[in-house]
């Protein structure tokens, strides 16, 4: 069974096997994975840097965010709606290995953060055969942008979302005589997937850009859904933030954003497909 290559950019594997592709993706998996444990090496070279300062850095009240948050709070007199106050959280691990286990996880999951565009690298890679010249042409510039918008993503999360998410559950109480005592694995398997779901959502302006291009998607359709896009954001926002309009407003701002452009890019999709057709019949 053979797979035939329409793309022009690697000749020597214009006609493959089944198995032989299989090869070649083991062949970038195993770079991407080596690439993955030399992250975590560093990781692991500054871990106390990274999960007293950083990692942890939400549970403190000299935080970046809730530093800039109460000077923005007293600089615009809006009656503390915006300082979060003291994080009175309590730490504890109830297993064996249980901080073993988590910083495991931790050091896997900095190196892929860092081998990020590495990784990416190589399943581009891996994917540029299969598509044509005018693909390859239209899709330059593609590894930066989706690093680009992923770091974006990961620091929105961990300064905007992971703090807000920290300082809610951190403060709310269905009894004054219960304490706030989190596991550590609880504490990094909430923080994590934030952090790293930020870095996928803003994704969202390339992933309608390439649904563009497929018409599977329309300039014409996000402008029509644009009123249940922001309903669903504004649901997000407020359940990942304190219970005020601002906190809101503060991270539905950048969902906005992202969505607007990625109107813009599928409208210019629309536009270029409208040139093309004209010259064609021309």
């Amino acid at each position: 069974m053979k797979f035939f290559n329409i793309g022009k950019g690697d000749n020597s594997r214009a006609e493959m096997s089944f198995f032989e592709h299989l090869d070649v993706l083991r062949g970038h998996l195993f770079k991407s994975a080596v690439a993955v444990a030399l992250g975590a090496i560093v990781m692991v070279v500054f871990d106390d840097l990274i999960i007293k300062k950083i990692l942890m850095g939400p549970t403190h009240k000299d935080f970046p965010t809730y530093t800039f948050l109460c000077r923005l709070d007293q600089r615009f007199n809006l009656g503390d709606k915006l300082c979060m106050g003291e994080i009175n959280v309590k730490m504890q691990s109830t297993t064996v290995a249980g901080q073993f286990g988590v910083f495991f996880n931790i050091i896997l999951i900095g190196g892929f953060i860092i081998a990020f565009p590495y990784v990416f690298w190589q399943f581009w890679k891996f994917v540029r055969p299969a598509l044509s010249s005018k693909e390859l042409k239209n899709s330059r510039g593609v590894i930066f942008w989706v690093s680009f918008l992923f770091f974006i993503g990961v620091l929105f999360g961990y300064f905007v979302i992971a703090p807000y998410t920290v300082s809610f559950f951190a403060h709310f109480s269905i009894d004054d005589n219960i304490e706030n005592i989190w596991t550590i694995g609880s504490y990094f398997n909430t923080l994590v997937p934030l952090i790293l779901g930020a870095g996928l959502a803003f994704q969202l302006p390339l992933v309608m850009y390439f649904l563009a291009k497929v018409d599977v998607v329309s300039a014409k359709w996000l402008r029509k859904v644009r009123r249940y896009a922001i309903i669903i954001m504004l649901v997000l926002s407020g359940i990942i933030t304190p219970p005020d309009m601002l906190s809101q407003i503060i991270c539905t701002i950048p969902l906005l954003i992202l969505y607007e452009i990625s109107i813009l890019l599928c409208a210019k999709v629309e536009r270029r497909k409208a040139k093309e057709s004209v010259v064609e019949w021309s």
